[in-house]
């Protein structure tokens, strides 16, 4: 056996380009792909000349492209795949033509800021060879899997309620505080609580009982809404609530109950430490921490292994579709103040533990190149 072949050099890579250098795509995804040993970094799609430059030269990446030569580097032969790190509302803009054009997806959440856009996306992927996988890193994470399989093995019963909070220090320097709802805590933020409420009880939001919105004048944000309350009901009259806001400082945890346990994550829903879980079954109290992982790098390599043995990812567009089937409903209640029913959605596939569960060891994250982090008590 040769020496690459005794270091898995040789093993087959999906060639990805990254496009959107933003913070997460430069402090989170980039620096895992290579450690991921079946995906390699091609391409860089960026308006800003300096940031390619620097990133180039950095990670040695051979393709260089601005968003308006995205078609070129599409025909090019360079990549398999691209990661999709745009705003959200620019990801059909660069999902579609991919897809069209045979290029594989994987694409930041929420999948699209309508149901109508991801409906296109979906259109687009079921006319092409390519797959699309939306980057929902938690249905990777061990400690998130393991919740799963406790309920799902009834372990505290019957799940009957969930609430959670999730809130950061948004600096108001930052693009998410200038482009009002579409890139608010409830289109940014709302996604993971969402998700994890969907995953948890292994069923989908039949309404939304009440949603409220505030402003909190010291926040600097202008006209933005800083903090949405939300309550779903969910089937068999189950309640789930949780809180998003770009004005908390930060919080992140989630406790789901039933009728012989609960299980409360904190943290919940961020990456770069491990996940902690307190647990009560009856009144045995329990308390697992669960090893930091590379959240990013193993949602990649899980993505790169279905590309290369021809499987279909989950999550793909359909849980895309089911988030923001909710977060409209979400929308209505906040415009109109009234209960809002949400249209019939049966999901045809769920996640799989033991077949999605990723162990990448972490990465430490680099220093970014005119990106900065969107917390103002960490930028």
């Amino acid at each position: 056996m040769s020496i690459a072949s005794a270091l898995g050099l040789d093993r087959p890579r999906v060639r990805y380009a990254v496009v959107g250098a933003g913070d997460i795509t430069q402090r989170a995804m980039m620096p895992g792909i290579e450690h991921t040993g079946n995906s390699t970094l091609t391409a860089i799609v960026t308006g800003d000349p300096e940031k390619a430059r620097v990133l180039a030269d950095e990670y040695k990446i051979e393709h260089v492209y601005g968003y308006d030569q995205f078609d070129a580097l599409l025909a090019s032969g360079e990549i398999d795949a691209v990661y999709l790190g745009t705003p959200n509302w620019r990801h059909a803009e660069f999902a579609v033509p991919a897809l069209k054009a045979g290029i594989h997806v994987l694409c930041e959440k929420p999948l699209e800021v309508s149901s109508e856009l991801c409906r296109s996306i979906q259109e687009a992927e079921r006319a092409s060879t390519a797959k699309l996988m939306v980057a929902y890193r938690l249905h990777f994470e061990p400690g998130t899997l393991d919740a799963i399989s406790r309920i799902r093995a009834g372990e505290i019963g019957e799940p009957l309620a969930f609430t959670s909070c999730f809130g950061q220090m948004l600096d108001p320097a930052n693009h998410r505080a200038e482009h009002g709802l579409a890139a608010g805590p409830l289109f940014d933020m709302g996604p993971y609580p969402i998700n994890a409420i969907r995953y948890l009880f292994g069923a989908e939001p039949v309404a939304v009982e009440h949603a409220v919105a505030t402003r909190q004048p010291d926040s600097g944000f202008g006209d933005l809404d800083d903090t949405v309350a939300v309550t779903l009901r969910m089937p068999g009259d189950r309640l789930a609530t949780f809180t998003v806001s770009y004005y908390l400082n930060s919080i992140d945890s989630l406790i789901v109950a039933g009728t012989k346990g609960s299980i409360h994550m904190s943290p919940a829903f961020g990456y770069g430490e491990g996940i902690e879980q307190n647990r009560i079954v009856g009144q045995k109290k329990t308390h697992q921490t669960f090893k930091a992982t590379d959240q990013f790098g193993g949602e990649m390599r899980y993505f790169s292994e279905c590309i290369l043995h021809d499987r279909e990812p989950e999550p793909g567009v359909e849980e895309g579709l089911a988030d923001l089937r909710v977060v409209e409903g979400i929308v209505r209640a906040l415009e109109t103040g009234e209960r809002q029913e949400l249209p019939p959605f049966t999901r045809s596939r769920r996640i799989d533990p033991d077949a999605q569960v990723q162990t990448l060891s972490g990465v430490t994250p680099p220093e970014d190149v005119n990106a900065s982090s969107p917390s103002r008590d960490e930028g």
